[in-house]
Parts: structure tokens; sequence; C-alpha cells
């Protein structure tokens, strides 16, 4: 448990000194090049990602309620069907066997009635989930419970600075090498991709449940995807100076025109349980994706940092 869930502060937050690393990496997925060297200040982090016992004080104390739980504006989703502008979120079910990974409709649902609270639709709860990260958390969720607990969120570069635990261009958490067989490293998709998870695997984790980084942090590595404060753009290719405390581009640049809304779009990393190496092998600090800052999901959460 980290100390936010005492006493909604940052005490026991994880010191990470300031310095240089090579953030993202020219090996794996377009959008993580190119790899080059960047330059940090000193801050601080959780451990771990914000539970449901955590966000549940932050309700509570403040009445909040989630992007999920309110009702979609019409006008800014012209042409939608009326079912779809319920309050809901999108929901990861398994398939029933397998299934062509190039169609995700296959495996994700827009489900009325899904939030944080109830995170696989009506009559789900995370009352037997309270140290499970929450999940169904769109930015704004993520930034007003930074705010409360007087904090933020990390920049993408202080994040993955946070995850490589001080070894640098490793290409997991942990190493260079893959996880071995019998060992748990993290809570990533262990099986056949979307459709039968070996036990133990397939769905969020009590955070902790697996082995820390170096530098004291779990999670950073699977369980879920992780909210930062940056833009989404591509990664700058560098030039003669190594820039220091890097941030992303702007909230006009980071939407994507192909997609029907214009919803801008921050940067989220980490992976999470549902990462397969046969389908998103995204559980490395290097990995990166485009998020729309108003869609929570049922493998996105979050992390604090000062």
């Amino acid at each position: 448990m980290s100390a936010i869930a005492r006493d909604g502060g940052g005490e026991g937050l994880v010191r990470i000194e300031g310095g240089e690393f090579t953030m993202g990496s020219d090996v794996h997925y377009p959008e993580e090049a190119p790899a080059h060297r960047v330059a940090v200040d000193g801050f601080e982090i959780s451990p771990t990602q914000v539970t449901n016992r955590e966000f549940t004080r932050f309700v509570e104390d403040t009445r909040y309620r989630t992007v999920a739980e309110r009702p979609l504006d019409p006008a800014a989703f012209p042409g939608a069907p009326a079912e779809n502008l319920a309050p809901g979120s999108m929901v990861f079910t398994p398939t029933a066997g397998p299934v062509d990974l190039r169609h995700l409709s296959q495996w994700w649902a827009w489900t009325p009635g899904a939030s944080w609270r109830r995170p696989l639709g009506p009559g789900s709860s995370v009352r037997k989930r309270l140290d499970h990260p929450v999940v169904h958390v769109a930015y704004e969720d993520a930034e007003a419970y930074a705010a409360w607990a007087g904090l933020r969120l990390p920049t993408e570069a202080e994040w993955e600075l946070a995850a490589r635990g001080g070894l640098d261009g490793a290409e997991f958490t942990w190493s260079d090498e893959p996880e071995a067989a019998g060992e748990r490293r993290a809570n990533y998709w262990h099986g056949d991709f979307p459709w039968r998870a070996e036990p133990g695997y397939g769905a969020t984790a009590p955070v902790g449940s697996y082995p820390a980084n170096a530098y004291g942090l779990h999670d950073m590595a699977g369980n879920v995807w992780e909210w930062t404060s940056d833009w989404y753009r591509a990664h700058d290719a560098g030039g003669c100076c190594i820039p220091r405390n890097p941030r992303g581009g702007d909230a006009a640049s980071s939407v994507d025109a192909a997609q029907p809304f214009t919803v801008p779009r921050r940067v989220v990393k980490g992976g999470s349980f549902l990462c397969a190496d046969s389908y998103c092998r995204r559980y490395r600090p290097a990995a990166r994706r485009p998020q729309q800052v108003d869609t929570g999901m049922s493998h996105v959460g979050f992390r604090c940092a000062r």
C-alpha cells in the first residue's frame, strides 16, 4: 500500500534522482523511435498505482463524479446512437476462442453502466478489488485525484526514467532478458490472447503483487496502463543538445485526424494485463501509446508524482 492510501498526501513517495538516460527504442514499435538522450530533474513518484481503496476515499471526500459516470454530450458525438450516449466505458471481455487479432472490437465493447465502481459493468463491484488499481478513469479524473492529494501526474520522461530503475537502455524493467518460464515478473497476458489466459492472469491484480524494480516501484510493467501529463506526439529525433525535462506537444497536434471524433490524446505508459507477446509487447519502459483524454477503459489507471 502506498502512503497515499493512509493520508491522501505524498508521504511514502519514492525519490528519483535526476540524470540523463536513453528514452525510447529503435527496435520495437515505430512510435517508440528514435531512441534519444534526455535529462530529467529529480522528482518523487508513488511506489504503486492508485487503488480502488484510495480512489474511494477521494470520491467520498469530494463527491467527485468521473467522466464514465456522466452522460455524453450529443453535440460532441454527432451521429452516435442514443444508447452510446449513456454513461459507460470500454470493457474487455475474453473471446470464446481464437480470433483475428486485427479486429479489437471482438474483445472490447462500450458498456453502459461500466465505471470505476463497476469495472465489468452493471452487477460488478470493487468491494473485493479494493487493493487493485482503479480503472475506467479518464485523464481529468486522474488529474482531479492528483490535485486532491497535493500531487500531480508524472511526465512521460519522468515515468520512463522511474520505470527503468537505473537500467539505462534495458528492454524490460528488470533486465534485457524476457521473463523465464515459471517466473512472475509482471502482470501481462500469459496464455492465448484474447481468449484463454493462464491461471492468475487475464485481469488486474492487487498492486504490489509482483516484484518491484530497482527503485522500489511496483507494476511499472503491466497491470494497467498509466496516464502521464504529456500530450501525445512523435518522439523528436534530437539535435545538438540533450533536452532537459522534455514535454509532449499540444492538444491540437495530439489529435488523430483519421478518427471520426477529434479528441486530444495524452501518452499512457507501462502496458497492462492485456499485453501479450503475440499481440502487444508493450509492458516495457520504452513502450507508449496515445489515449483519448475522455476515454477510460478497464486497463487504464495512473500513479502520482511530485
